[in-house]
């Protein structure tokens, strides 16, 4: 990972009642598990019903009302929250005989008419509603120059799976700002992200809470809570984080401590491992066999596991860990599709991923770089500042790297596996050749140094008939 400056814009003038949002993304809590679409299969919110009441008291239903009420001649629209344990159906049926309720109906949603670019569209402030859009905030998850999600997202919601639900995706890193503790403070976008099995092996203790800001920078690319109504999406959302610290405050860890968190996120269930750090390139295999090991014991377990291929712009080799084996490793690229200047390749490069920065100048014959271009985007997600103050959280400005890319790769992992696409219990191999072969060639052939198999198209990867070729 590459950083430029620290945070530059804080997230406290944002409106209290953002962060209180309690419309329901899909697959959130208290959703029907196949509670997401009608009989004639148009897609609708889970968790929430449509009601309009006429002009009359409002009925008991009041008490479990979502927030947005509106008006509508002489019927007053409420949204109302379904029960637990009730399906949309069974909502609807019980409100419509409920005296003074004109009309019960679902929350269906809409796309707009471009068959080109078909998907659903949260409503983060931070994405649609930001002063230059989604486009400019996050052009990394788009089709084309990014992995896109919105086609990923739009496939697992009409396969009625939401997300990444059911899906725990280990982070070891440098911790998550997952709960409030002392002076530590939840990131503001992870209200509605499920954490499991927490463990900190710098400190020793259960409570892995970030120091540093870079894990939890990593993990809201991964699942940051959305839909909500505040902050910026997370690619597979509705996915479990397992927060495991093995790097310190300055973001450097030992290969005996990465190597215990590898192995408790193998025995505590994860499915999905992301190593966004590297070793020294002069590192061998010779030198990290507890690494080495640990990875193997992940990969007999059944988890994929993701690394980052390095940051010292070398198309000769990656670094370790991503060198290893069974390691899905991600070179990073640019807005422009271009590999990015710092980014590591090699003939062990599996994918690459948007990791920001600015072009190569090594492809001097790749249509897609321009390395006189100067103002290309970088990453951005939520996190708080560096030196350690996390209890201001924002939008971070100039981080790039491929610690960045690693985790679009690791939340694609997480939707095939949600997905079922290639099964209910993919092996890491199979999942790391589904991404491969639905990926954008990029670099003229497949694979090559610089971009190995290309890159990630989470909306490919999950398709139940991806794109040939």
């Amino acid at each position: 990972m590459q950083r430029r400056s620290a945070i530059s814009r804080v997230l406290a003038a944002l409106p209290a009642c953002a962060a209180a949002a309690v419309l329901l993304w899909p697959g959130g809590a208290g959703a029907a598990s196949r509670d997401s679409v009608t009989a004639r299969g148009a897609p609708y919110l889970p968790g929430v019903v449509v009601v309009g009441y006429r002009n009359a008291p409002l009925a008991a239903a009041d008490t479990r009302r979502a927030s947005g009420a509106g008006t509508s001649g002489s019927v007053r629209i409420e949204l109302v929250r379904v029960r637990r344990g009730t399906t949309v159906a069974q909502e609807i049926r019980l409100l419509r005989r409920s005296r003074g309720v004109a009309y019960a109906v679902p929350d269906y949603l809409a796309h707009m008419a471009d068959a080109t670019t078909p998907g659903w569209v949260p409503d983060d402030p931070g994405t649609t509603h930001a002063a230059q859009g989604w486009q400019w905030m996050q052009w990394n998850f788009l089709p084309g120059m990014g992995v896109n999600a919105p086609g990923a997202w739009a496939n697992l919601f009409a396969d009625h799976r939401p997300g990444g639900r059911g899906v725990v995706v280990a982070v070891l890193d440098t911790g998550i700002a997952y709960r409030n503790w002392h002076q530590f403070r939840k990131s503001p976008d992870f209200t509605g992200t499920r954490f499991v099995d927490p463990y900190d092996f710098v400190a020793g203790n259960r409570y892995p809470l970030d120091r540093e800001g870079h894990g939890t920078f990593v993990s809201g690319t991964i699942a940051e809570s959305t839909n909500n109504g505040f902050g910026l999406t997370g690619i597979a959302y509705g996915a479990s984080i397992m927060p495991v610290r093995v790097l310190d405050e300055n973001g450097w860890g030992d290969a005996a401590t990465i190597a215990k968190g590898i192995r408790y996120a193998a025995s505590h269930g994860a499915q999905v491992i992301n190593l966004s750090l590297e070793f020294d390139p002069s590192v061998t295999a010779g030198d990290i066999p507890d690494i080495l090991a640990a990875i193997r014991f992940a990969h007999e377990r059944g988890a994929v596991v993701v690394a980052a291929s390095g940051n010292e712009g070398m198309q000769q080799q990656i670094a370790y860990p991503a060198r290893a084996q069974v390691v899905i490793s991600v070179g990073a690229t640019t807005a422009d599709r271009c590999l990015a200047n710092y980014s590591n390749g090699g003939p062990r490069l599996d994918l690459v991923a948007p990791g920001g920065g600015i072009d190569t100048q090594d492809l001097p014959n790749d249509p897609n770089c321009h390395p006189d271009r100067q103002n290309l985007p970088d990453i951005y997600q939520m996190t708080f500042g560096n030196p350690f103050n996390p209890r201001r959280f924002g939008y971070p400005t100039d981080w790039y790297g491929t610690s960045m890319a690693a985790p679009h790769v690791t939340a694609a992992a997480a939707l095939v596996i949600a997905s079922g696409v290639i099964g209910p219990h993919p092996t890491p191999d199979e999942v790391l050749a589904r991404l491969e072969a639905t990926a954008q060639t990029l670099g003229g052939v497949k694979p090559n140094r610089s971009y190995g198999y290309g890159l990630v198209d989470a909306g490919a990867a999950t398709a139940r008939t991806p794109p040939a070729g």
